[in-house]
Protein backbone atom coordinates (compact mmCIF):
# COMPACT_ATOMS: atom_id res chain seq x y z
CA UNK A 1 0.00 0.00 0.00
CA UNK A 2 1.08 3.58 -0.69
CA UNK A 3 2.96 5.49 2.01
CA UNK A 4 4.05 9.16 2.12
CA UNK A 5 4.73 11.66 4.88
CA UNK A 6 1.79 13.90 3.81
CA UNK A 7 -1.38 12.36 5.32
CA UNK A 8 -3.74 13.77 2.66
CA UNK A 9 -1.55 12.66 -0.25
CA UNK A 10 -1.23 9.25 1.36
CA UNK A 11 -5.02 9.02 1.89
CA UNK A 12 -5.66 10.06 -1.73
CA UNK A 13 -3.22 7.47 -3.07
CA UNK A 14 -4.61 4.78 -0.77
CA UNK A 15 -8.17 5.63 -1.86
CA UNK A 16 -7.11 5.27 -5.50
CA UNK A 17 -5.47 1.90 -4.78
CA UNK A 18 -8.48 0.59 -2.87
CA UNK A 19 -10.97 1.80 -5.50
CA UNK A 20 -8.97 -0.09 -8.16
CA UNK A 21 -8.63 -3.28 -6.07
CA UNK A 22 -10.84 -5.88 -7.76
CA UNK A 23 -9.92 -8.84 -5.51
CA UNK A 24 -12.82 -10.47 -3.71
CA UNK A 25 -12.65 -11.16 0.00
CA UNK A 26 -12.47 -14.89 -0.84
CA UNK A 27 -9.08 -14.31 -2.50
CA UNK A 28 -7.55 -12.90 0.71
CA UNK A 29 -6.73 -14.24 4.14
CA UNK A 30 -8.87 -13.18 7.08
CA UNK A 31 -6.13 -10.81 8.23
CA UNK A 32 -5.81 -9.27 4.74
CA UNK A 33 -9.57 -8.70 4.53
CA UNK A 34 -9.63 -6.98 7.93
CA UNK A 35 -6.59 -4.83 7.07
CA UNK A 36 -8.15 -3.82 3.75
CA UNK A 37 -11.45 -2.97 5.47
CA UNK A 38 -9.67 -0.75 8.01
CA UNK A 39 -7.65 0.91 5.24
CA UNK A 40 -10.81 1.60 3.20
CA UNK A 41 -12.54 3.28 6.14
CA UNK A 42 -9.41 5.32 6.96
CA UNK A 43 -9.14 6.50 3.34
CA UNK A 44 -12.88 7.22 3.25
CA UNK A 45 -12.70 9.44 6.34
CA UNK A 46 -9.61 11.29 5.09
CA UNK A 47 -11.32 12.09 1.81
CA UNK A 48 -14.55 13.37 3.36
CA UNK A 49 -13.89 16.98 2.34
CA UNK A 50 -15.07 19.23 -0.50
CA UNK A 51 -11.97 18.70 -2.65
CA UNK A 52 -11.72 14.92 -2.33
CA UNK A 53 -15.28 13.70 -1.73
CA UNK A 54 -15.31 11.77 -5.01
CA UNK A 55 -12.44 9.62 -3.69
CA UNK A 56 -14.52 8.91 -0.57
CA UNK A 57 -17.54 7.98 -2.72
CA UNK A 58 -15.37 5.72 -4.92
CA UNK A 59 -14.89 3.47 -1.88
CA UNK A 60 -18.63 2.61 -1.88
CA UNK A 61 -20.22 -0.34 -3.63
CA UNK A 62 -22.66 0.51 -6.42
CA UNK A 63 -25.53 -0.55 -4.14
CA UNK A 64 -24.50 1.64 -1.19
CA UNK A 65 -26.92 2.36 1.62
CA UNK A 66 -26.01 5.44 3.69
CA UNK A 67 -27.97 6.16 6.85
CA UNK A 68 -28.08 8.86 9.51
CA UNK A 69 -30.88 7.54 11.77
CA UNK A 70 -30.93 10.49 14.20
CA UNK A 71 -31.82 12.78 11.29
CA UNK A 72 -34.06 10.26 9.51
CA UNK A 73 -31.86 10.14 6.41
CA UNK A 74 -31.41 7.09 4.15
CA UNK A 75 -29.73 7.27 0.73
CA UNK A 76 -29.27 4.38 -1.70
CA UNK A 77 -27.77 6.18 -4.70
CA UNK A 78 -24.11 7.28 -4.75
CA UNK A 79 -25.12 10.62 -6.35
CA UNK A 80 -27.53 11.28 -3.47
CA UNK A 81 -24.83 10.40 -0.94
CA UNK A 82 -22.44 12.81 -2.69
CA UNK A 83 -25.08 15.56 -2.57
CA UNK A 84 -25.62 14.86 1.15
CA UNK A 85 -21.88 15.24 1.78
CA UNK A 86 -21.83 18.54 -0.10
CA UNK A 87 -24.68 19.73 2.12
CA UNK A 88 -22.71 18.68 5.21
CA UNK A 89 -19.72 20.70 3.95
CA UNK A 90 -22.01 23.74 3.50
CA UNK A 91 -23.40 23.32 7.03
CA UNK A 92 -20.52 22.33 9.33
CA UNK A 93 -16.93 23.36 9.91
CA UNK A 94 -14.88 20.78 11.78
CA UNK A 95 -12.67 22.15 14.54
CA UNK A 96 -11.29 18.81 15.72
CA UNK A 97 -12.01 15.12 15.97
CA UNK A 98 -11.14 12.77 18.79
CA UNK A 99 -10.78 9.18 17.59
CA UNK A 100 -11.78 6.92 20.48
CA UNK A 101 -11.68 3.43 18.98
CA UNK A 102 -11.87 1.56 15.70
CA UNK A 103 -11.90 -2.17 15.01
CA UNK A 104 -12.96 -4.50 12.25
CA UNK A 105 -14.04 -7.99 11.28
CA UNK A 106 -14.24 -9.50 7.81
CA UNK A 107 -17.62 -7.81 7.22
CA UNK A 108 -17.78 -4.77 9.51
CA UNK A 109 -15.77 -1.77 10.67
CA UNK A 110 -16.84 0.00 13.86
CA UNK A 111 -15.60 3.55 14.47
CA UNK A 112 -16.30 5.70 17.55
CA UNK A 113 -15.27 9.34 17.65
CA UNK A 114 -16.18 12.80 18.86
CA UNK A 115 -16.32 15.71 16.43
CA UNK A 116 -16.21 19.33 17.52
CA UNK A 117 -18.00 21.30 14.82
CA UNK A 118 -19.49 24.74 14.27
CA UNK A 119 -22.78 25.17 12.40
CA UNK A 120 -22.16 27.63 9.52
CA UNK A 121 -25.09 26.85 7.22
CA UNK A 122 -28.51 25.26 7.03
CA UNK A 123 -28.27 22.64 4.26
CA UNK A 124 -28.24 19.46 6.39
CA UNK A 125 -31.75 18.02 6.70
CA UNK A 126 -33.13 17.73 10.23
CA UNK A 127 -30.18 19.33 12.01
CA UNK A 128 -31.96 21.33 14.68
CA UNK A 129 -29.25 23.79 15.71
CA UNK A 130 -28.96 27.38 14.49
CA UNK A 131 -26.01 28.86 12.63
CA UNK A 132 -23.22 29.75 15.03
CA UNK A 133 -23.84 26.84 17.42
CA UNK A 134 -20.73 24.97 18.54
CA UNK A 135 -21.45 21.26 18.86
CA UNK A 136 -19.79 18.18 20.29
CA UNK A 137 -21.03 15.26 18.22
CA UNK A 138 -20.58 11.68 19.35
CA UNK A 139 -20.27 9.99 15.99
CA UNK A 140 -20.39 6.21 15.86
CA UNK A 141 -20.15 4.51 12.49
CA UNK A 142 -21.01 0.97 11.53
CA UNK A 143 -19.62 0.17 8.08
CA UNK A 144 -20.71 -3.02 6.37
CA UNK A 145 -17.95 -4.07 4.00
CA UNK A 146 -17.87 -6.20 0.86
CA UNK A 147 -14.75 -6.96 -1.17
CA UNK A 148 -12.87 -3.96 0.20
CA UNK A 149 -15.68 -1.49 -0.41
CA UNK A 150 -18.28 0.10 1.87
CA UNK A 151 -21.70 -1.44 1.17
CA UNK A 152 -23.53 0.26 4.06
CA UNK A 153 -22.56 3.25 6.19
CA UNK A 154 -24.62 3.99 9.26
CA UNK A 155 -23.66 7.17 11.10
CA UNK A 156 -25.16 7.30 14.58
CA UNK A 157 -24.94 11.02 15.40
CA UNK A 158 -25.52 12.32 18.92
CA UNK A 159 -25.75 16.12 18.62
CA UNK A 160 -24.94 18.11 21.79
CA UNK A 161 -24.05 21.72 22.42
CA UNK A 162 -20.33 21.89 23.14
CA UNK A 163 -19.66 22.22 26.88
CA UNK A 164 -23.40 21.78 27.53
CA UNK A 165 -24.99 19.54 30.15
CA UNK A 166 -25.00 16.52 27.77
CA UNK A 167 -21.40 16.94 26.59
CA UNK A 168 -19.72 14.23 28.70
CA UNK A 169 -17.66 11.37 27.33
CA UNK A 170 -15.17 8.85 28.67
CA UNK A 171 -12.12 9.47 26.51
CA UNK A 172 -9.46 6.73 26.54
CA UNK A 173 -5.84 7.68 27.18
CA UNK A 174 -4.83 6.60 23.68
CA UNK A 175 -7.46 8.72 21.87
CA UNK A 176 -6.10 10.51 18.82
CA UNK A 177 -6.93 14.22 18.46
CA UNK A 178 -6.87 15.77 14.99
CA UNK A 179 -7.18 19.54 14.52
CA UNK A 180 -8.66 21.15 11.41
CA UNK A 181 -8.33 24.60 9.92
CA UNK A 182 -11.43 26.68 9.19
CA UNK A 183 -12.29 24.85 5.94
CA UNK A 184 -14.40 21.80 6.50
CA UNK A 185 -12.37 18.64 6.19
CA UNK A 186 -9.05 20.42 5.73
CA UNK A 187 -6.38 19.37 8.19
CA UNK A 188 -4.58 22.11 10.09
CA UNK A 189 -0.89 22.46 9.26
CA UNK A 190 1.36 20.55 11.63
CA UNK A 191 3.14 22.70 14.20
Amino acid sequence: MTQTTDPQVSANALADELAADRRTDAELTREEVIARNLAAVEAHFHNENPDDVDKAIALYTDDITWEAPSRGMVYTDPADVRAAYLDIFKTLVYDKTIALRRFATEQFVFDDQIAHVTVVGDKMPNLRFPIGTKLSVRLVHCFQMRDGKIAREIAYETWRERDGVLDHDSIPDDAVVELFDQTVGKHAPSA
